[in-house]
C-alpha cells in the first residue's frame, strides 16, 4: 500500500498575485505557510477488475477514461502514471484532516498528493519543483480552473516560504530565514477560526481572473497593493518586528475585501471586527474569500479564545508543517 500526505496552507501575504491573469503581465509574490492539517492518498492494488475510487464519493470503472473526478482522471492520464497501472486493478482513496472548500488550498494539496502516490506506485521519482508544476498543469492549464499556483507549490515544498512568480511562468521558491524566536512567536501567535461558512472560490477567482484580463484599473491596483503588503510583510517578519506584520495583514484584509463582490458579507465583516475588538492584532480570511477560515493574529491569545468560543466559533489550532508532500507509507 502506498501512503502519502500534503500538507494544507495559510497566506501570510501577496495572495491573488500567484494567478496568470496577472504574473504574466506584472510578475506575481506572495508568502505561504503549510500547516500540519493534510490530505492522504492511499492506492493499493486489489482483487477485482477495474479501479475503485473513494473521495466524498465512491466510484467504480473500469477504464480511465470512465472516471468522473477531474483531477484523478487527468492524474492517472498522465503518461508516467498511465504506464505504471496499466493492466493493474487498483483501490484509490482520499482523506483530508479539513475538507474542501475552507480555503486552504485543499485542491492543490490533493493534486501533489494524488501525483506523489502514483509516482511512488510506479517505483518512478519527481522532483519537489517537477511536482508543483505538474499539479499546476493539471488545474490549470488541462482543467482551465481560475486559479494560481500558491497552493501547489506550498503544498509540494512545506515550510514558511517566499514565491517569486515571473511573467514567463517561472516560480522561484525561497525559505523565510526566520530567526528562531520569531518562528515560534508567529506560530503560537497565529490563530485559526472557522466562518461556518463553506463557499467555492471559483466564482471570486474568475471575476479576478476577467477583470485582470480586460486590465480592470481598480482590480490591478488593488492586486498591485496586495503584491507591495506582500514584500513589506516579508520585510517585517525578517526584522522580527510581528506587530508591524499584524498591521499588514489588517490593512491585507481591508483592501482583499472589497477586490471582489463575493469576497466578504455582512457576517464575515461581523465576525472579523469582534475579533479585532476582543485581542486580534490583524487578521484576514484565507483563500479566495467568501468564507472559510480566518487568520488572526494575537498576543492575547486566551482573551480571544475565549471571546470566539462564547460566540460559537471553533478554532483549528496548528503548527507549521516543514516535510511538504511526503510518502507516510510504501
Amino acid at each position: 500500500m502506498i501512503i502519502t500526505r500534503s500538507p494544507l496552507r495559510i497566506s501570510l501575504g501577496g495572495g491573488g498575485t500567484d494567478l496568470p491573469s496577472y504574473y504574466e503581465n506584472y510578475g506575481g509574490f506572495l508568502m505561504a505557510a503549510a500547516i500540519n492539517k493534510y490530505v492522504y492518498i492511499t492506492i493499493h492494488e486489489i482483487f477485482r477488475p477495474g479501479f475503485i475510487i473513494k473521495y466524498s464519493e465512491i466510484e467504480r470503472v473500469e477504464q480511465v477514461c470512465e472516471v468522473k473526478h477531474p483531477i484523478i482522471r487527468e492524474v492517472m492520464s498522465l503518461s508516467d502514471v498511465g504506464s505504471s497501472i496499466k493492466g493493474k486493478d487498483l483501490e484509490i482513496v482520499s482523506m483530508a484532516d479539513i475538507h474542501s472548500g475552507t480555503g486552504l488550498g485543499s485542491s492543490g494539496s490533493f493534486t501533489t498528493a494524488l501525483i506523489k502516490a502514483f509516482y511512488t506506485f510506479g517505483r518512478k521519482h519527481i522532483t519537489t519543483h517537477d511536482l508543483a508544476e505538474c499539479a499546476c498543469d493539471i488545474e490549470i492549464n488541462k482543467l482551465k480552473e481560475p486559479i494560481g499556483k500558491q497552493d501547489q507549490f506550498i503544498a509540494a515544498y512545506g515550510g514558511v516560504s517566499a514565491f517569486h512568480f515571473s511573467p514567463n511562468g517561472e516560480v522561484k521558491v525561497r525559505a523565510l530565514e526566520l530567526n528562531q524566536e520569531t518562528l515560534y512567536t508567529l506560530e503560537d501567535n497565529l490563530m485559526l477560526y472557522f466562518t461556518g461558512i463553506e463557499r467555492n472560490a471559483s466564482d471570486v477567482l474568475r471575476d479576478q481572473h476577467k477583470r485582470s484580463l480586460e486590465l480592470d484599473k481598480s482590480m490591478l491596483d488593488n492586486l498591485h497593493y496586495t503584491k507591495e503588503i506582500g514584500i513589506e510583510s516579508e520585510k517585517a517578519l525578517l526584522n522580527g518586528d510581528l506587530r508591524h506584520f499584524a498591521e499588514l495583514m489588517n490593512t491585507h484584509w481591508q483592501h482583499k475585501r472589497v477586490r471582489s463582490k463575493g469576497i466578504s458579507s455582512e457576517r464575515v465583516n461581523e465576525i472579523y471586527d469582534y475579533a479585532m475588538k476582543n485581542g486580534a492584532l490583524g487578521g484576514k480570511l484565507i483563500g479566495a474569500g467568501g468564507g472559510g477560515f480566518f487568520l488572526f493574529y494575537a498576543e492575547e491569545k486566551s482573551r480571544l479564545r475565549s471571546a470566539m468560543a462564547s460566540a460559537g466559533l471553533r478554532e483549528e489550532r496548528f503548527r507549521f508543517d516543514f516535510e511538504g508532500t511526503k510518502v507516510v507509507a510504501s
